[in-house]
């Protein structure tokens, strides 16, 4: 019995730390650097006659319906226009996407007749760029009017080489179940991220809106599933950082269903593990014993041990319930029973039409954990490509 307690609290050390220990032990961490270091001061915004060139790359795949709303997005940026390269970079487009952009004449339009993915077309894109800064965003997020003048801001640390910017989930009406879950888990995750960023750096950064010094940028294997995760965490490896910056931030409306949220999370569970593989080096203490912390801490666990935790502790946690362990197991066993349960609820209520917030948080919760049982069978039958079917939005 003891061998198979010491297991069970291993199980709920690795859950909990996971998901809200290595957030409170950021924070601390974070209010001790503050005390010893004072607080990070924001650095100074370049006059306009000093702003650097910067290159703003979408990657594109049959987005004829955005390429107007993208443009007038773009059009809307407070940023001198003569100092900002639009380029689309079309991958395999069949639609009307070229045609539309063609109305564009401040446009650099690459275009690649064979999709191959979003990592053949951002190696693609970034070897015609010819700027010092190089902005990545996709054709279906808006990005705030100020968001390029703060990414810059953030360029002036010799030691940043990338910038995330913040990702916000919006809901076209309440109750859109797939979006409000995926908000919430985003505004959580971008606390980690602003505190990760302040203890030492972000670890890496969103496709919806990120950037990079240029020259640091190296080609990726075309099967990358997540490019934007991989291309920064290289830089990390290299010695930079990733500052986050939360006042440029992009909005994109949530997955229209959980059927479609699906369809990204296993994705992303994908990549996560793939990443793991190519970047196992970062996990090394005796490299940088920081950036493993964090890289464990918030992305590896995620990843790769925490679900696999989180789905053995109700067997481990029965068996010892009948083996009369002691209340402190039957108490878990019955708190395990209740969040499950919830979960159920919360699923059966949204079949129905009907959502309920705070049932919803457990449901959502063990809706991500799935997925990542999903994609590790997306990962080998996606092992040649980073092609992916896009997820339909709300």
């Amino acid at each position: 019995m003891a061998a198979l307690k010491i297991v069970f609290w291993i199980g709920v050390f690795i859950v909990f730390y996971t998901y809200l220990g290595y957030g409170m032990l950021l924070w601390v961490l974070v209010q001790l650097k503050r005390f010893v270091k004072g607080k990070a001061v924001k650095a100074a915004l370049p006059a306009d006659e000093d702003l650097p060139h910067v290159t703003f790359m979408i990657c594109a795949y049959n987005e004829q319906d955005v390429v107007d709303i993208k443009m007038e997005n773009i059009h809307q940026f407070d940023y001198p226009h003569d100092k900002l390269h639009v380029m689309w970079v079309t991958d395999g487009s069949s639609d009307a996407t070229n045609e539309r952009l063609s109305r564009y004449p401040d446009v650099e339009v690459v275009y690649s007749p064979e999709r191959k993915g979003k990592t053949a077309a951002l190696n693609h894109g970034i070897s015609m760029v010819k700027t010092e800064f190089t902005i990545m965003t996709d054709a279906n997020t808006m990005v705030n009017p100020e968001a390029i003048r703060e990414i810059v801001r953030c360029f002036q640390d010799p030691e940043v080489a990338c910038v995330a910017g913040e990702k916000r989930v919006m809901a076209r009406h309440e109750g859109q179940a797939a979006a409000e879950g995926e908000g919430l888990y985003w505004k959580y995750e971008s606390a980690l991220k602003r505190l990760d960023s302040e203890l030492y750096s972000t670890m890496g950064a969103a496709g919806e809106l990120n950037a990079i010094r240029t020259r640091f940028y190296r080609p990726m294997p075309e099967n990358a599933l997540l490019d934007d995760f991989v291309m920064s965490m290289r830089m990390v490896d290299n010695g930079y950082k990733i500052a986050y910056s939360p006042e440029a931030y992009a909005m994109e409306y949530g997955s229209a269903d959980l059927n479609e949220e699906s369809k990204r999370k296993r994705r992303i569970a994908a990549g996560g593990l793939q990443s793991i593989w190519w970047l196992r080096k970062m996990m090394n203490p005796l490299r940088n014993p920081v950036v493993a912390f964090q890289f464990v801490s918030h992305r590896v666990l995620r990843w790769s041990i925490t679900p696999i935790a989180l789905l053995a502790l109700i067997p481990l946690n029965t068996v010892l319930v009948m083996m009369k362990a002691g209340t402190v197991y039957n108490v878990i066993w019955m708190l395990q029973i209740l969040f499950y349960l919830a979960a159920f609820i919360a699923w059966l209520m949204e079949r129905n039409g009907r959502k309920n917030k705070l049932l919803y948080v457990p449901y959502y919760f063990l809706f991500m954990n799935l997925n990542v049982f999903k994609g590790m069978k997306y990962l080998r039958s996606h092992q040649s490509s980073g092609a992916w079917e896009k997820a339909k939005r709300a």
